[in-house]
């Protein structure tokens, strides 16, 4: 059994940051495969500006999302900072603020998941 947490920091601005945000995915995706497995998958930061973009069904990567949305948050503070705090209510994922606004990284080490960051 592993635990992951695939923490999405990059933006949506250029080719290489969708290339991350596609790796986080797939990464979130094969965890969630695997019976046994937990993960979380967190935007935080400019990661937060995806959740509008995926949530759109003409995104090449929404199908993808979907299928790992479940386990998806957000940064509470990030989301509002980042321009995109209506939009991330509106998809219905859920907004963390368990430090100062942000989400806990350090519960999520103390629960023994492992951290990857994209």
């Amino acid at each position: 059994m592993a635990k992951a947490a695939i923490v999405v920091l990059a933006g949506t601005e250029g080719h290489e940051n969708a290339g991350r945000v596609f790796n986080a995915l797939e990464t979130a995706k094969e965890f969630a495969e695997n019976d046994g497995d937990e993960v979380e998958l967190v935007f935080d930061g400019a990661g937060t500006q995806w959740i509008p973009e995926l949530e759109d069904e003409g995104h090449d990567y929404h199908e993808l999302y979907q299928a790992v949305r479940d386990n998806a948050a957000a940064c509470d503070y990030c989301s509002g900072a980042f321009g995109v705090e209506d939009a991330v209510a509106d998809s219905g994922v859920v907004t963390l603020d368990d430090y100062e606004g942000h989400p806990s990284i350090r519960s999520l080490v103390a629960d023994d998941y492992e951290i990857i960051t994209f």
